[in-house]
């Protein structure tokens, strides 16, 4: 089993930033795609990146490319999401998730979540 714990939500003015973490424990985590979905009130669930078990892949939803930065540290066994430029709209309740090897874009194929963190942004 793994268990995916995040943080580093909060609240923050339009142009700010935050860095979320998800930290990882369980059974071997190093091989495993992890991405990055958020869900606002009402809304689906969205896919917003992923990154490879090596690191050396990312991808991006189009809404998020060129603010937002996908990185891992398996050593820690750790994903992080940087998010700049912040925008109202980019609130919403932050997941990460994992699953096997290849990353997808679709939340339904991805095994493990975390619980959450709230991130409000402000105009």
């Amino acid at each position: 089993q793994v268990r995916l714990v995040e943080s580093g939500g909060g609240s923050v003015q339009a142009g700010g930033s935050l860095r979320l973490s998800c930290a990882a424990s369980g059974r071997t985590v190093r091989n495993l795609a992890m991405a990055w979905f958020r869900q606002a009130p009402g809304k689906e669930r969205e896919f917003l990146a992923a990154i490879t078990w090596t690191g050396g892949s990312t991808y991006y939803a189009d809404s998020v490319k060129g603010r937002f930065t996908i990185s891992r540290d398996n050593a820690k066994s750790t994903v992080y999401l940087q998010m700049n430029s912040l925008k109202p709209e980019d609130t919403a309740v932050y997941y990460c998730a994992g699953r096997g090897i290849y990353f997808r874009t679709n939340p339904s194929e991805y095994d493990y979540w975390g619980q959450g963190t709230q991130v409000t942004v402000s105009s």
